[in-house]
């Protein structure tokens, strides 16, 4: 009898050292908290960045025209759609990554939040990236006299380039997705 305490002490041991290092591992998630409360924090910096330049949109429109007017708004609607992308990156990462947030029946939880997941939020990163980019090509266009047509060439081939990586997920998560139930 006292032959199998000993066989099994070791094994006891392990089990106790394995569980220790499974509760470090599991609370290391918690690490990412200063990251997601630092995006808070750029979030705050776009928002002056957006007022800024509404400001000056309001107070020098009489002196602008209708090209500059436009890429200024072009400019508005990217910070709008960075802050959006930041809030996704920090809402879910913060949900997937380390903990609920609690919001259930919150009147004002965005609705994707209800059925969040890392490939919900790879698709939303995916198109928030691409119409950035769009935000982005579009200014170049109007400005396009002014743009270098090698820069201009660039935009596009990276453009094409978030695109295509954007279908290449989709289509690995559908074949994933497809797989996985298949086996169930």
């Amino acid at each position: 009898m006292s032959q199998e305490v000993k066989t099994i002490e070791p094994m006891e041991k392990y089990n106790q050292q394995s569980n220790v290092l499974s509760k470090i591992i599991f609370a290391s998630r918690w690490l990412q908290v200063p990251i997601y409360l630092g995006l808070i924090v750029v979030q705050g910096v776009y928002a002056y960045k957006f007022m800024k330049s509404l400001w000056y949109l309001l107070t020098n429109v009489n002196e602008m025209d209708a090209d500059t007017i436009m890429l200024t708004v072009l400019n508005l609607i990217d910070v709008v759609m960075i802050a959006n992308l930041l809030v996704m990156v920090t809402l879910g990462g913060y949900e997937i990554f380390v903990s609920k947030l609690r919001t259930r029946n919150h009147p004002d939880q965005p609705e994707w939040m209800s059925h969040v997941n890392a490939t919900v939020l790879k698709v939303k990163l995916s198109m928030s990236i691409i119409s950035i980019s769009s935000i982005h090509l579009l200014q170049t266009f109007v400005n396009a006299a002014k743009v270098s047509e090698k820069t201009i060439m660039w935009e596009v081939i990276i453009h094409f380039a978030f695109l295509i990586s954007a279908i290449a997920m989709a289509y690995t998560d559908k074949i994933l997705y497809s797989t996985s139930h298949k086996s169930h």
